[in-house]
């Protein structure tokens, strides 16, 4: 198998959207269970498991992102996508963790995921389970070179479904939300673009635990609403890397972030007159 970092160095040609399909469809098809496992939602086909072509320093554009957005992030795009290419001891999750689109994510503990306890339940769900946490934990294996190019993009697609996967189980623990907090206190996750939140900092969520059911969201603590990102790449995101239960439990565990509901509400006027709600 190819390393990671060898594979970024050389570069991936980048590949149109019938590509992306072929290679999820044959995911679908090189494990039976996980399309029994799995929901084949559409909208979230575009997520980490048939994401971004990271190695090409292509991604898929969402359609919920604005022109503003867009022009924000080409600024930073060379210093996101360069990262770990100019050193060799970078690991794949740090790796994983610094591409562009991926900030929401926090980096997991190697021990986390080397205890199987923790990854109970996923081999049903991720094709080619052994490769993929081989290349997560940057094991080199001594089958890389019986793989054609085609199976080890899908050994590499299916590695970054895992991690999501595994993601979504870390940030539940302690050293997880504490990882989280400071991403959390940095803002990474974005602001509320709701006018009377005040720029209140959000925090992901999933509206499914499901991979492939939905993309990810971003939660208000303050407004207790969900929005889209406002980033294109990060709006790609499966939703069940971050789950349902995430931001609810990381407010129950530090009450002390939980805001104060707004006291505020947008009252539509014509000409300075309130519109009243008609009879039902």
């Amino acid at each position: 198998m190819h390393n990671h970092k060898d594979r970024y160095k050389r570069g991936f040609p980048s590949k149109s959207e019938l590509d992306r399909k072929r290679i999820t469809d044959l995911i679908d098809r090189s494990s039976p269970s996980t399309s029994k496992a799995i929901n084949g939602g559409s909208s979230a086909k575009s997520s980490s498991l048939t994401n971004r072509d990271s190695r090409s320093s292509s991604n898929p554009i969402s359609k919920y992102s604005n022109a503003e957005e867009d022009e924000e992030s080409e600024t930073d795009s060379d210093d996101s996508n360069g990262r770990g290419s100019d050193g060799d001891d970078t690991s794949w999750i740090s790796w994983f963790c610094n591409l562009r689109g991926n900030e929401f994510f926090c980096e997991v503990h190697d021990d986390y995921i080397q205890d199987d306890f923790n990854l109970c339940g996923l081999t049903s769900q991720v094709p080619y389970y052994d490769y993929a946490l081989d290349l997560i934990l940057d094991v080199e294996s001594s089958h890389g070179d019986m793989f054609t190019e085609e199976q080890n993009e899908l050994i590499e697609s299916a590695a970054e479904m895992l991690y999501g996967l595994i993601h979504a189980r870390f940030i539940l623990t302690s050293k997880g939300m504490a990882s989280m907090l400071d991403k959390y206190k940095n803002y990474d996750f974005g602001r509320c673009p709701r006018v009377y939140c005040s720029g209140q900092p959000c925090l992901p969520v999933g509206q499914s635990d499901i991979a492939r059911s939905s993309t990810v969201k971003i939660f208000c603590p303050r407004c207790e609403d969900i929005y889209y990102p406002r980033s294109k790449y990060q709006g790609n995101i499966d939703g069940a890397y971050f789950g349902t239960t995430f931001p609810h439990l990381f407010l129950m565990t530090h009450g002390q972030l939980k805001p104060q509901k707004p006291s505020q509400n947008y009252v539509p006027r014509v000409f300075g007159y309130k519109l009243h709600k008609p009879r039902s």
